[in-house]
C-alpha cells in the first residue's frame, strides 16, 4: 500500500490539490474532516476542549466556535500548542482509523492530506511526500481575499504555521501553486504520474492482498511442511 503525504500551507492551494486527486479516484483521508469529527459535542475532544478553554468557545448549541478557537489559537503561541497537545492522540488514532478501513477496502494508493504533516511527525508514514507550495505574497493576498482579513492579520496566521518554504525542502515532490489553476493542473499531471508508478515490493506486500498472499503462502508452507513429517 502506498500512503502519500500531502502538506502545505494557509492558503497556498493544497485542498485544490486534494480536490484533483479525488477526481482521479484516488482515496484521499483529510485530517481537517477527522479534527471536526475529534471535537463534536460530547466527544473526548470536545470535552478537554471545554475543559481548558472554558464556556466562552461555545455556541448557543454547545458545539464549538471553531472560529473563536481560531482567533485565540492564532494570537497565542502557548494556547495553539495546548490544542494540538489535547487533540494530536485523538487526530491520530482518526486517521489511522481511516487507513485501516481503505485497506480492508482493498486499495492500493491513498493520499493522507494533513496541514501539520512535517510538525507531527507523519511523514515518517508517508512516501512520497507532497507540498503544495506558493510565493509568499501570492500567499498573503490569497488569505486576505479569502477571510476578509487585514494584511497584519494573514501575515500572523501565516507566521504562526511551519514556513512553506521549509516545508518545500523537506518534500520529495513540488506542486507550485503561485500561478493559474491550469497552470496547476499541468504541474499535478506530473505529479500524478510518479504517484500512480507501480508499486515497490515493499508497498504491493503492505497492500490487503499482498498480506493475504502471504498468509495464505504460510498457511500452505506448514500443511506441506507437516505432511512430509508425517
Amino acid at each position: 500500500m502506498r500512503i502519500v503525504g500531502l502538506t502545505g500551507g494557509i492558503s497556498s492551494g493544497k485542498s485544490t490539490v486534494s480536490s484533483l486527486f479525488k477526481s482521479r479516484g484516488i482515496p484521499i483521508v483529510d485530517a481537517d474532516i477527522v479534527a471536526r469529527n475529534v471535537v463534536r459535542k460530547g466527544t473526548g475532544g470536545w470535552k478537554k476542549i471545554k475543559t481548558e478553554f472554558g464556556d466562552a468557545i461555545l455556541l448557543e448549541s454547545g458545539e464549538i466556535d471553531r472560529a473563536r478557537l481560531g482567533q485565540i489559537v492564532f494570537s497565542d503561541p502557548e494556547k495553539r500548542q495546548l490544542l494540538n497537545r489535547l487533540l494530536a492522540p485523538h487526530i491520530s488514532s482518526g486517521i489511522l482509523w481511516e487507513v485501516i478501513k481503505l485497506w480492508l477496502k482493498g486499495c492500493k494508493v491513498i493520499i493522507l492530506d494533513i496541514p501539520l504533516l512535517f510538525e507531527t511527525k507523519m511523514n515518517l508514514w508517508t512516501h512520497p511526500v507532497i507540498v503544495v507550495w506558493v510565493d509568499p505574497e501570492t500567499q498573503i493576498q490569497r488569505l486576505m481575499a479569502r477571510d476578509g482579513i487585514s494584511e497584519e492579520q494573514a501575515r500572523n496566521r501565516i507566521e504562526a504555521q511551519m514556513p512553506l518554504d521549509l516545508k518545500r525542502e523537506k518534500a520529495d515532490l513540488v506542486i507550485d501553486n503561485s500561478g493559474s489553476l491550469e497552470e496547476t493542473k499541468v504541474k499535478f499531471e506530473q505529479v500524478l504520474t510518479r504517484v500512480n508508478s507501480p508499486l515497490s515490493l515493499k508497498e504491493c506486500a503492505f497492500c490487503r492482498d499482498g498480506v493475504l498472499s502471504i498468509l495464505l503462502s504460510v498457511v500452505v508452507g506448514i500443511i506441506v511442511i507437516k505432511k512430509n513429517v508425517s
